[in-house]
């Protein structure tokens, strides 16, 4: 097989092998060494032997005997044995049984779940989420969020710590539990998806290779949740999003909003996949914040010209939305809506409220729909005004310099 080929296999055992090693045996930091040491065997010993038949099973009982080394060396080192066995569950012995056949169960999505514990912070989860179930390095984390391979490294031990102090057993939550930690799940890919689609800062609009695992991780949720709607609207939603990112930027990186693209340039295999789920998601009980958005979605990317789109039908399910999420950037994309929908003014008249809601005073994005809205009046000068203010409170290189030929623009027209 292929250095590829294994390198994309291995990527999608990690998680399920990590989660493996952990029910079997707890130690939940020592068993990501334990497991990190197994991928680079294996990346080093399949491409040249062949991958073995049981790929997951060869992973896991490598694992489990890297595990038993590093904990007795532990124990050695120490000289404490209740500190090794302090994570070591009730009848379980320290030294795995190595060799015992793999269980079949695919334990990914509890490891979701301890990876998004409720003590940590959004950061450490994204963080530890991006470790343990995505598998990517502690630097190219760091590099996906601009901050020193060290800071990243504390973030992500932190975390671990505060999930093996809250004492929380390696299993699926119930009841209402269960869907609490499945909402924190979701938001935390959510987030990582937004972060890579419009970095929050840096030379780059986006990072495709945070919006794809984004996507990757969100797919594993589905295959291991089917029935769910949100899961499923998630995973629309992400897909109808992304099926932009091809025509977002020019070839000197320049933002191109979504009225400016050339819609020929989007991805047509995901904006019919993102569809298909959403519309078999929709009808499935309750609809949930992640499914409108994604309703949304398919409504822009399903316009044949930006002026077909359906301004009137995107406003009312802003409206639903509202309704279900207090969130300031869904009453600016509403108001964005009703302005395109009835006129520049109706929308600025929204954004006089929320120009007072304290969560948006200082984001670039209320004052960008501003600047906007008032150019359509033919205000220029407000309009110059405001996309400079919306210039300055960005720190995404691509938005800043977009912004800035917005308000010179308006200036070299003599408007």
């Amino acid at each position: 097989m292929p250095g590829t080929e294994v390198e994309d296999l291995l990527r999608h055992l990690a998680p399920q092998v990590l989660g493996a090693v952990v029910r079997r045996y707890g130690h939940f930091d020592t068993a990501e060494d334990a497991v990190q040491e197994a991928l680079l065997a294996a990346a080093v010993q399949w491409p040249e032997d062949g991958v073995p038949d049981s790929p997951r099973g060869w992973l896991i009982t490598v694992a489990s005997r890297r595990l038993t080394d590093l904990l007795r060396g532990e124990q050695a080192r120490r000289r404490r044995e209740d500190t090794v066995n302090r994570w070591t569950p009730p009848g379980r012995s320290l030294a795995p049984a190595a060799d015992r056949p793999a269980s079949e169960s695919d334990d990914t999505l509890i490891l979701l779940f301890m990876c998004c514990h409720p003590a940590l912070s959004p950061a450490s989860q994204i963080a530890l989420t991006l470790r343990a179930v995505g598998g990517l390095t502690t630097a190219e984390i760091a590099r996906a969020f601009l901050v020193p391979e060290a800071t990243m490294t504390r973030r992500i031990t932190r975390a671990k710590q505060r999930v093996k102090d809250s004492g929380l057993p390696f299993g699926m939550p119930a009841g209402p539990e269960r869907a609490k930690r499945l909402r924190a799940v979701l938001h935390v890919l959510y987030l990582i998806f937004n972060e890579g689609y419009t970095s929050t800062s840096g030379p780059s609009l986006q990072r495709s290779e945070l919006s794809a695992e984004a996507i990757r991780l969100t797919r594993m949720a589905h295959r291991l949740l089917p029935g769910d709607s949100e899961v499923t609207g998630l995973l629309a939603l992400m897909l109808l999003t992304d099926a932009r990112r091809p025509a977002r930027t020019g070839p000197d990186g320049g933002l191109i909003p979504m009225a400016e693209q050339d819609r020929g340039l989007w991805n047509a295999g995901y904006i019919a996949e993102g569809v298909a789920l959403i519309a078999g998601a929709l009808p499935r009980g309750a609809t949930g914040p992640y499914q409108l958005q994604a309703a949304i979605a398919a409504i822009h990317d399903e316009a044949p010209t930006a002026e077909a789109t359906d301004w009137p039908q995107i406003a009312a399910l802003y409206e639903l939305l509202m309704r279900i999420a207090d969130n300031p950037m869904v009453a600016l994309n509403h108001a964005v809506a009703v302005a395109m929908a009835r006129g520049p003014h109706a929308g600025l008249d929204l954004l006089e409220t929320l120009g007072t809601d304290g969560r948006l005073t200082e984001d670039h994005r209320l004052h960008a729909v501003r600047a906007h809205l008032l150019e359509m009046t033919g205000d220029h000068a407000a309009a110059r005004d405001s996309y400079r203010a919306a210039a300055r409170r960005t720190t995404n290189v691509p938005q800043q310099r977009y912004l800035h030929a917005r308000a010179a623009r308006l200036t070299t027209d003599g408007r």
